[in-house]
């Protein structure tokens, strides 16, 4: 009778160490300001225009062990575009540009991660701005994780891309130098 617990409690052992890691679980701190959404984009050639995304959410799944399993999806506020001029903002969220009347909100949902062993991976997703989607790629990095001082545990995360306007049906001519703008995402989530 021990010889078969013995056994059975080996098989089971062996079983679970062969299973799959699972990944966990983040909420995207953006409440507490441990996470932006930041964008430039070139004025009139001559310098770059820098703003941010100030009302954001999203969530993430990591499993440092397996880190092409991971997933995220973020949902931002597009009311909430801040370039530190109200006037400028305004501007931005009217008609000919942001739209954010009709198009209040834009997405981002992965559907594959390439990493490589250096902490650095390609995050592949639908993005949506202006009510149109477009499948777009960040060039991202693991900056770091461990336990916070509260009792949880973070991961952290940058990722930056180049996004055409005119790809997202924004036809306005800001000039030949700002037909593209950089989005930059740096995301520090809390563990559920």
């Amino acid at each position: 009778m021990t010889f078969k617990y013995a056994a059975f409690a080996v098989s089971l052992a062996a079983v679970a160490m062969s299973a799959p890691a699972l990944a966990a679980d983040y909420k995207i701190d953006a409440e507490n300001a441990h996470a932006s959404i930041t964008f430039r984009i070139k004025h009139l050639g001559y310098s770059w225009l820098t703003g941010r995304f100030d009302k954001f959410a999203g969530t993430f799944s990591y499993d440092d062990k397996n880190p092409d399993a991971s997933k995220v999806k973020v949902e931002i506020d597009t009311t909430s575009v801040d370039t530190n001029l109200a006037l400028r903002d305004k501007h931005l969220r009217g008609a000919d540009l942001l739209d954010t009347d009709a198009f209040p909100k834009a997405t981002f949902e992965s559907t594959s991660i390439k990493s490589s062993s250096d902490g650095k991976a390609v995050v592949t997703g639908n993005f949506t701005l202006h009510g149109v989607t477009k499948e777009i790629s960040f060039n991202a990095e693991h900056i770091g994780g461990g336990k916070d001082p509260w009792g949880g545990y973070r991961d952290g995360f940058t990722g930056a891309t180049e996004l055409t306007l005119a790809d997202y049906g924004i036809k306005r001519d800001l000039g030949p130098a700002a037909k593209v703008v950089e989005l930059t995402l740096n995301i520090e989530g809390v563990r559920q």
